[in-house]
């Protein structure tokens, strides 16, 4: 098994409290899911879509600005997996409730150290 970052850009909950509990409501169903069957490694969190980049050089000064950023680079939450391949990563990944509201998920392998 290798391990895998889910990345989620974009595809915020809309519409009323009681739809957006709905759709976190699934979020929490489909973590669940994936944990009983032994494939997630950590849960990961959402992430606050305020924050700073960082840029520059070994030579250069480094630039410190302030987000929010375009939405499409906005990445939401994390999650991290154990999967036997990508494909595997991939097929797991199918049933993430982002996909409900346009959002997508990024799949990265974890390198090894």
């Amino acid at each position: 098994m290798s391990e895998f970052v889910y990345l989620f850009r974009g595809g915020g909950p809309t519409g009323s409290p009681e739809q957006i509990q709905q759709h976190m409501q699934k979020w929490v169903g489909w973590i669940k899911e994936l944990s009983g069957q032994g494939y997630i490694k950590s849960p990961g969190n959402p992430l606050d879509r305020t924050g700073k980049v960082v840029k520059g050089s070994p030579k250069s000064q480094k630039t410190v600005t302030d987000g929010p950023y375009a939405e499409k680079d906005i990445v939401g939450g994390y999650l991290l997996v154990e999967a036997k391949n990508i494909d595997h990563a991939v097929e797991l990944s199918s049933g993430c409730p982002i996909f409900d509201t346009g959002g997508l998920v990024e799949v990265r392998p974890v390198m090894k150290m």
